[in-house]
């Protein structure tokens, strides 16, 4: 699989594309004034300690409080290896004015404030250092024993050599040299003593450490042995990466490129397009068949159609091959768009076990290559796959765009007819309360429009009735929904 990194940098905002075979399959994006907090470190203080929720309010320094749950503070007692220990209660672990060194794992997202942990870790290309914890793991992603064995024993000599903390050796860094390890662990090593001694003399609130930017982190988490091309369209990043990769990283050196055309390096590659398509809700598949795909503040709900597909022999085959094309679009969908926590997908109904079963390991197989971790469930009676996805940071959609507000989000507006007769309640209302000479009404011109044309005589109905005359004034910047009635 041909595998490509592409790096548009403008002084406003970093995007990163990833494109395989030619198809785009994730986007990040970065904007300079709304950067984003994950793996930054700060020194901050308990707010508040809610014994009910198990958790605190941490102020550290940023735009709201911050959340922090028992289960995510560390413990100073070891627990022996495979043995999981109950969670103390909070008012065990913290007090209200403590300070306490956090780490954001959770960008904020919509009303909530950043999730915050007190396992704080420091990752590099191949490895991720453990300050409070004392053991050696290695990313499940790695599959062959053997190299897992080989692995875990230099992790193993790390801690025996003095190491304080532990490691996890991370998916990067299956069958690279120990030398290569050794040089990570070095830098790590530096990095956290700085940090140490940063936090000792920084004032509460304060951030100690801060994660890479995107066009480097996309280096360290994004890069691995499959990707033959890393594009960068500006030559100021594309030093910075080169001296970066020199660094840290010089079997990539070779695989860098600076693009000088004059066309968009997004647009050669159909990136615009496919992040303007991320962002509809209907996404058209090859087949005739569609995905209707909604984000809500629970979940996200995904909805498989046949659409235009009419098979070729019977109605179960041509459900099961709408399923299995389906399966592939969701989860490019769900990589590409960046959705997190819980997801639910309502394939088209199967009547066979074994249909079923093809479509759970398509999705599976197809979710192999994401970067977060992902869970799915089997089908439910209801026929729905409940899946959940890691969410760290924001969507596509909530970095790119707001709620509509003219409809507040809803999607959907009162019709003109429905405002209308709210209009007559409201004028009821008004001509039982008060004593006003005549009502003047203030709406969209829709609304008007239907009031002069088609609901005339319920107008002049109304005027006769409460005895007082009604004037109809168009408002070009009212929202339809939007209406006032006026006393005069």
């Amino acid at each position: 699989m041909s595998e490509e990194i592409l790096i548009n940098c403008t002084p406003q905002e970093t995007r990163v594309a990833v494109v395989e075979n030619g198809v785009l399959q994730e986007v990040c994006i970065e904007r300079v004034r709304r950067r984003g907090l994950v793996g930054n470190i700060y020194k901050g203080r308990v707010q508040r300690v809610l014994p009910g929720m198990q958790a605190a309010f941490i102020d550290a320094g940023l735009e709201r409080t911050a959340f922090l749950h028992a289960s995510d503070i560390s413990l100073p007692e070891e627990t022996p290896e495979g043995e999981r220990r109950a969670t103390p209660d909070i008012q065990q672990l913290l007090r209200e004015d403590q300070e306490v060194v956090v780490q954001v794992v959770k960008d904020p997202l919509g009303t909530k404030g950043a999730r915050l942990t007190t396992h704080i870790t420091i990752p590099s290309r191949n490895l991720v250092l453990l300050p409070a914890a004392r053991s050696v793991g290695v990313s499940a992603r790695i599959e062959d024993d053997a190299e897992r064995t080989r692995l875990r024993e230099i992790g193993q000599r790390f801690l025996t050599d003095g190491d304080e903390g532990g490691y996890i050796i991370r998916t990067a860094a299956e069958q690279v040299p120990e030398d290569a390890l050794e040089a990570d662990r070095r830098f790590l090593r530096k990095l956290w003593e700085s940090i140490r001694q940063t936090i000792d003399g920084a004032p509460v609130g304060s951030c100690v450490h801060e994660d890479l930017p995107l066009v480097l982190r996309a280096l360290r988490d994004l890069v691995g042995a499959q990707v033959e091309r890393i594009r960068v369209d500006s030559r100021e990043n594309f030093d910075r990466v080169q001296e970066f990769c020199r660094q840290f990283f010089p079997d990539m050196a070779g695989r860098l490129e600076c693009y000088p055309g004059e066309r968009p390096l997004f647009d050669l590659y159909g990136v615009e397009q496919e992040i303007q398509r991320a962002l509809s809700r209907k996404v058209e598949l090859k087949s005739g068949g569609y995905l209707i795909i909604d984000q809500t503040e629970a979940m996200t709900t995904v909805d498989v159609n046949t659409g235009g597909y009419v098979g070729r022999r019977n109605l179960e085959e041509t459900i099961f091959k709408t399923n299995l094309e389906a399966a592939q679009s969701i989860a490019r969908q769900v990589r590409l768009r960046n959705l997190g926590g819980i997801i639910i997908i309502d394939f088209i109904d199967m009547e066979e076990e074994e249909h079923k079963r093809q479509v759970l390991r398509a999705l599976e197989r197809a979710l192999e290559r994401d970067h977060a971790k992902t869970q799915i469930s089997s089908v439910s009676a209801l026929g729905l796959v409940e899946m959940t996805r890691k969410r760290t940071r924001e969507s596509l959609e909530h970095v790119l765009c707001e709620a509509c507000p003219t409809c507040g989000g809803r999607g959907t507006l009162k019709t003109p007819e429905t405002v209308c007769y709210e209009i007559f309640r409201e004028i009821m209302r008004e001509a039982r309360q008060f004593d006003a000479e005549k009502l003047l009404v203030l709406a969209a011109p829709s609304v008007i429009d239907l009031m002069l044309d088609e609901e005339s005589i319920s107008i002049a109905e109304l005027e006769e009735f409460i005895g007082r005359p009604i004037n109809l004034q168009s408002e070009p910047l009212y929202a339809q929904d939007q209406f006032d009635v006026v006393l005069m």
